[in-house]
């Protein structure tokens, strides 16, 4: 801790090194919420007092503050970070954030004023991106779970940052766990409606912060974090359900006939039920202030986490570079401490360029299906049976009887446009044509979601909604007591056939069906995000889990359209999203991190990448919903987790702190720049990274030891190699002879193409050498590198764009 002498010395020699830059506020000028962002503690993190850090952040906010706000600027600072890094969140004007900045430019880092400043970027609104999941990943992973599983302990920490957590749920019971380990520094903040009681042996910390009101902002632009302003909750507990759902799929103690209203049943379980869960409260449905998701990273940091879950990021279309982007930030700094952080890729798919995460330091993760299906049933009156997708508990029956089915168009209110009556747009139908029928809806117009649809046709009065649409086909829409069910476009057109023979068609709506040992499965979701990442040279998303209809814990529900009639609200729900897919892969990393505890995050990623599967249960290759050709490393990354395959990988691809730090050379910035950011004045940047852009992103691709390879760009005549260095982690005197997939029209040559390592723990450096041949065609090309010995697979996907 600081004593008081050195506080007071810390504060006078601020007030000398900084100048008193004082600038007035104009009238009329907005403030806005700033995260500064000041590199690697200069103590390292290590015994920081708190108070002292917060004081000097004071002290700088008062150097730029106008003096007739002086006595304001306490309530101007939001937050300050200390533990992983070091900045603090702000209420700055435009001007006074560039006057704190001086001026610094993304890659460029002009000097400024104040010497530690790294980057300074607007607080912007982040977005919010089980029975069977578990055990199909078991299944697909053709191993024995209980004989690996005994090498997993429970003392691995997960940290959840999301919406917080409801500590009633039997999915946080600590019925025979052992004591909280020694390192755990966290705490169990209490509020009006949480007490340090919540917290036990299973969920050992909870923390909040400042989080966006319980409603949905328009954008994730700054002016709509301003309109949604930040207010304490008081409480880590979860009002929305997401954060739950996260906490509970990643390390969720085991709950025995676990469902939701009848659907799903089974044991429902964390990846790694034995480990210890900490909630961070930095979201909300109105979605997640950045400087909340960067304290929450750096306490959970401080607090002793293992693996941090993060299911939230910022938008694709406002990525920006790394070290303005506040997980990014935050996650290079825990991996500086040991600590793996694991994200959703985000849900823009299918559109490539779409994936967002995309650090290297990074676990991304995109979204798949599994064996499982939610069928909704369509009887029309002629005695056609269609199969479609839809959660819906409503009380149809064939032996109630048929309802009249009636087709937007023809129940449209007056004067709407046909269009809009197709689509169930608000307005646009008639109540009186519309009640006591069951509606017919298209979805040609993608501003029109399902949901709005179905709360168009419910306040109409209507016994039910069909939709016709393939888009999201494979994720089911939970319409709770309103009968709903979509189909394809080729049902479609039997239904409308049918409407337009007759005079009075009728159909019903089924009651929900749970269809198990579905195939093919997994497929990647039609919503997951698809890469290239904002760097190329970096093959992003890294993996794919289970994120489509995934049941887990939630709290309770006071929405009465999702409670069937009669029914208690349920303690699980049926979610999806990469939400979803990224605490199935904390919580593999956790499991994996307890079967190994010496391993670094580097290592840990490698393990889960390498070891994934590419094959569905059908024993064919990966598909993509959205169209039905095979997956490639731009839809699923690596391929499918699988934990217990992951325990054993063979070999591992690790990088240090100092490679990304490297990275970041190559990536653009400044020498000076990244010296702060890696805490190191003694840090140098290789000779090579002021080459170009182009040389740049050639020298990521060639020399980061990434357990994928991507090539930006390969022109025909040209030969682009690539190292690697590869680490055993299995026995002794081990031979590994590489096999090679590659794509039709691209050369790929591996040398050497056998590794031979005396003992464990021993590296080998290979190259890997791309060449573009005859009938190659432009754009990316997909392929592999399986490296194995007889008893291991280490896998490495690549990507290869060919200009």
């Amino acid at each position: 801790m600081v004593n008081t002498a050195r506080f007071v010395i810390l504060v006078l020699a601020y007030r000398f090194l900084v100048p008193f830059l004082s600038v007035s506020a104009e009238p009329g000028q907005a403030r806005e919420s700033y995260v500064v962002y000041m590199g690697s503690p200069s103590s390292g993190g290590a015994g920081v007092d708190p108070e002292a850090v917060r004081a000097s952040h004071l002290e700088m906010l008062s150097s730029i503050i106008a003096s007739e706000e002086q006595g304001t600027v306490a309530l101007k600072l939001k937050q300050s970070f200390h533990h992983a890094f070091e900045g603090f969140a702000a209420d700055f004007t435009e001007k006074e954030a560039a006057a704190i900045s001086g001026s610094v430019l993304a890659v460029s880092a002009l000097p400024n004023r104040h010497e530690r400043v790294v980057s300074v970027f607007k607080d912007r609104t982040l977005q919010l991106h089980t029975t069977r999941s578990w055990d199909f990943l078991e299944v697909q992973s053709g191993l024995r779970p209980a004989r690996l599983g005994r090498r997993a302990s429970g003392d691995v920490i997960i940290a959840v940052v999301d919406t917080g957590v409801w500590p009633e749920s039997p999915s946080f019971d600590d019925a025979g766990m052992r004591p909280v380990p020694a390192r755990w520094r966290g705490v169990c903040m209490e509020g009006p409606d949480f007490n340090k009681s919540n917290c036990n042996k299973k969920l050992i910390g909870a923390r909040y912060y400042s989080v966006m009101p319980d409603a949905s902002p328009s954008s994730t632009s700054s002016s709509a974090t301003a309109a949604f302003a930040a207010t304490a909750t008081g409480s880590p507990r979860d009002t929305v359900g997401h954060g739950t759902h996260t906490a509970s799929t990643a390390g969720g103690a085991v709950v025995p006939d676990a469902d939701y209203y009848g659907l799903a049943r089974g044991a429902a379980k964390g990846g790694a039920a034995g480990a210890r869960v900490a909630a961070y409260r930095a979201c909300s449905l109105g979605g997640c202030a950045s400087s909340s998701v960067l304290k929450a990273i750096d306490d959970a940091v401080g607090d002793g986490a293992d693996v941090v879950s993060v299911s939230v990021g910022i938008g694709s279309a406002f990525q920006s570079d790394f070290l303005a982007d506040p997980i990014a930030l935050a996650a290079l700094h825990a991996h500086q401490k040991g600590v793996l952080v694991v994200c959703s890729a985000g849900n823009d798919g299918p559109r490539p360029y779409t994936v967002v995460n995309t650090a290297p330091w990074v676990l991304t993760v995109a979204a798949s299906s599994i064996d499982r299906s939610f069928q909704s049933t369509v009887v029309l009156g002629n005695g056609a049976v269609l199969k479609g997708i839809g959660i819906n508990f409503s009380n149809q029956s064939l032996n109630g009887g048929k309802y009249p089915l009636v087709f937007g168009p023809q129940a449209a209110a007056p004067y709407a446009p046909v269009a809009e009556a197709s689509n169930c747009y608000p307005g646009s139908l008639d109540a009186q044509k519309v009640a006591g029928k069951i509606v017919v809806c298209v979805a040609t117009d993608a501003t029109v979601s399902r949901r709005v649809k179905k709360l168009v046709a419910e306040g109409m009065g209507a016994r039910g909604l069909l939709l016709i649409d393939d888009a999201e086909k494979d994720v089911p829409l939970v319409s709770g007591g309103f009968a709903f069910s979509q189909v394809g476009v080729d049902a479609g057109a039997q239904i409308l056939q049918y409407i337009n023979s007759t005079k009075n068609p009728t159909a019903v709506i089924l009651p929900t069906q749970d269809v198990k040992d579905f195939k093919p499965a997994p497929v990647v979701a039609s919503f997951s995000a698809r890469g290239p990442g904002l760097t190329e040279s970096i093959l992003k998303p890294d993996l794919m889990a289970p994120g489509v209809s995934i049941l887990a814990a939630t709290i309770p529900s006071e929405d009465a359209s999702e409670v069937p009639p009669g029914k208690t609200p349920s303690p699980f729900a049926i979610k999806s999203g990469t939400s979803m897919a990224c605490p199935h892969v904390a919580g593999a990393a956790a499991f994996v991190k307890s079967a190994h505890p010496g391993w670094t995050p580097s290592m840990v990623r490698s393990a889960l990448m390498t070891t994934a599967t590419t094959t569905n249960n059908l024993g064919r290759p990966i598909t993509s919903s959205a169209t039905g050709a095979p997956a490639t490393a731009h839809d699923m990354g690596a391929g499918e987790v699988s934990p217990l395959r992951a325990l054993s990988p063979g070999l591992v691809f690790d990088a240090t702190t100092h490679d990304y730090l490297v990275f970041l050379c190559l990536y653009g910035y400044k020498e000076q720049v990244v010296r702060k950011v890696a805490g190191d004045a003694g840090f140098r940047c290789p000779n090579n990274a002021a080459d170009g852009a182009a040389a740049a992103q050639d020298l990521i691709a060639a020399e980061l030891n990434y357990p994928s390879i991507s090539v930006a760009k390969l022109a025909r005549g040209k030969t682009a190699t690539v190292a690697r260095t590869a680490m055993n982690v299995g026995p002794s005197n081990a031979t590994y002879v590489a096999h090679v997939d590659a794509p039709s029209g691209v050369t790929v040559t591996v040398a050497p193409d056998r590794l031979v390592f005396s003992k464990r723990w021993t590296t080998a450096r290979y190259q890997v050498s791309f060449s573009v041949a005859g009938g190659a065609g432009k754009g990316y090309a997909h392929g592999a590198i399986t490296w194995s010995d007889g008893a291991h697979s280490v896998r490495t996907p690549f990507a290869v764009n060919v200009v």
